[in-house]
């Protein structure tokens, strides 16, 4: 059984800075990709950041500069690093796998929440 563990969301004020990481167990074919999704209050899921086992990258806009993925390969591990949140940053953050066969897997989440 496959299972993503998401950990290290938290209450930070804005302009602060937190560190995302998602651990995977089980017994699952080759990672082609992991990425970091999140879903605001009220809004519809969206892709933050993407990282391929080649560390090709991609991010939404809005957080380019601002976050950055990274992952180790050999503990199937992807971290976000995100920095000078803001409150629209808030949101439930959710780790995906894709692995080569094209199977995504997903975590739980974890909240992130921004204010003063």
């Amino acid at each position: 059984q496959v299972q993503l563990v998401e950990s290290g969301g938290g209450l930070v004020q804005p302009g602060g800075s937190l560190r995302l990481s998602c651990t995977t167990s089980g017994s699952f074919f080759s990672i082609y990709a992991m990425a970091w999704y999140r879903q605001g209050p009220g809004k519809q899921r969206e892709l933050v950041a993407r990282i391929t086992r080649d560390s090709s990258t991609n991010y939404a806009d809005a957080v380019k500069g601002r976050f950055t993925i990274s992952r180790d390969n050999a503990k199937d591990t992807v971290y976000l690093q995100m920095n000078s949140l803001t409150p629209e940053d808030t949101a439930v953050y959710l780790c995906n796998v894709v692995s080569t066969r094209a199977t995504n897997y997903w975590g739980q989440g974890t909240q992130v929440t921004v204010s003063s």
